[in-house]
């Protein structure tokens, strides 16, 4: 059996190397290609190409890499049709996922075409659901509220559950990282995560830093980190130099990012799936997001939601506080800071509350998301046969 995955960014990335570990448990000789990144790499995959090619985020960033992009589609759908795979699963990203099925279809090439975790119709272009059954034949959300979406419009959808609850960041110790980087008792530690996308550090990690200058003046005890990924990492350490900032730590593998969250007392987080592992862990944090100008009016008039947060969106209440836009500066984040750093401030009792609203609204403690997903992708695959 020939599978190919892929993932365009760092989230559809954990995603895929837990899916491929449980198609591996289900079916040990199962070969598995495709595009993906660091964890994708460590269960094996060889990718196609760099992934960073494609973690671009924003309307009026995206123009200037369409060359490129189209360029990683074409090369895509040629390794898909040379390989001749029993099916092409992309994950996440559908922007260039979708143009990859649409690719594959309009050269009649015969593979199962499915896709993993929703666009998020229910937040703008809701036109999508009804168009999706031309170019995948399945579809598997990460919330159960999704399939309605997308099952009246001739498309078959399985909610399979959110890859979060089975984040290994869930059993990590917090001992482990005192000891590995010696930080004493009496240090507090405080996550800074800018974002997986150069963007989004771009704009994000000096605001933050200012942040992590005015809480340490007040207070000296807080030990600021950087948890990263390969994407951008560079970009993160030559910013810190430039900032004369190499005080701060900054992680670059999953072992150590996942030991931070448990030792942390809080965290100030771009927007994103890392939010909502950070809520599953039950540590206090803020969302901070900034786009150009540009991209700010044009989501506006696009866009059909109340919050930007995950964890705000699918429990309807504004659990975690969201700096965007021109509420992302230093003296707003630092104020919100302040209070998630007093944990019996009224702040933190309702995101602790909030926590675990969330964790029962996920399925923490069912059957995991990703052996689900390999589970209905095994039986398609063998009625396909």
């Amino acid at each position: 059996m020939l599978i190919y995955l892929i993932a365009g960014e760092p989230s559809g990335d954990m995603i895929g190397a837990r899916l491929m570990r449980a198609l591996k448990r289900q079916v040990p000789d199962v070969k598995i290609i495709g595009i993906g990144g660091e964890n994708m790499e460590k269960e094996g995959l060889k990718s196609l190409f760099d992934i960073s090619d494609l973690a671009i985020m924003g309307l009026a960033e995206v123009i200037p890499s369409i060359p490129k992009v189209l360029r990683h589609i074409k090369e895509t759908v040629a390794d898909v049709e040379k390989n001749k795979p029993d099916a092409v699963i992309t994950i996440d990203s559908w922007s260039f996922s979708a143009r990859v099925h649409k690719a594959i279809r309009a050269k009649h090439i015969k593979v199962l075409q499915m896709h993993y975790v929703a666009p998020q119709v229910w937040a703008w272009k809701k036109g999508r659901a009804k168009t999706m059954y031309k170019y995948i034949d399945h579809l598997l959300t990460l919330f159960p509220n999704e399939p309605k979406y997308f099952t009246p419009y001739r498309l078959p959808t399985d909610f399979v559950g959110h890859p979060v609850v089975e984040s290994s960041m869930i059993n990590a110790k917090a001992e482990d990282f005192f000891n590995k980087y010696k930080i004493g008792v009496e240090e507090k530690v405080v996550l800074l995560l800018p974002g997986s996308r150069h963007n989004e550090v771009a704009r994000l990690l000096p605001v933050f830093l200012e942040v992590a200058d005015d809480l340490k003046q007040k207070h000296p005890e807080l030990k600021f980190v950087i948890p990263t990924v390969k994407t951008v990492a560079g970009r993160v350490k030559e910013m810190l130099k430039l900032k004369g900032k190499e005080d701060i730590l900054v992680l670059e593998t999953q072992e150590d990012r996942y030991a931070a969250a448990q030792a942390s007392v809080m965290a100030i987080a771009a927007s994103g799936t890392v939010a909502l592992e950070l809520a599953v862990v039950n540590v206090p944090h803020l969302v901070a997001y900034k786009v150009p100008a540009l991209t700010a009016f044009l989501a506006r008039l696009i866009t059909d939601i109340k919050y930007v947060n995950l964890t705000n969106i699918l429990l309807d209440k504004p659990i975690i506080p969201e700096m965007i836009q021109e509420n992302c500066t230093k003296e707003k984040l630092a104020a919100v800071a302040e209070e998630l750093l007093d944990k019996k401030s009224a702040l933190s009792l309702t995101e602790q509350k909030g926590f675990k609203e969330l964790q029962k609204a996920l399925g923490m403690g069912e059957l995991k998301p990703s052996e689900k997903a390999a589970k209905i992708i095994l039986n398609l695959i063998k009625k396909e046969a």
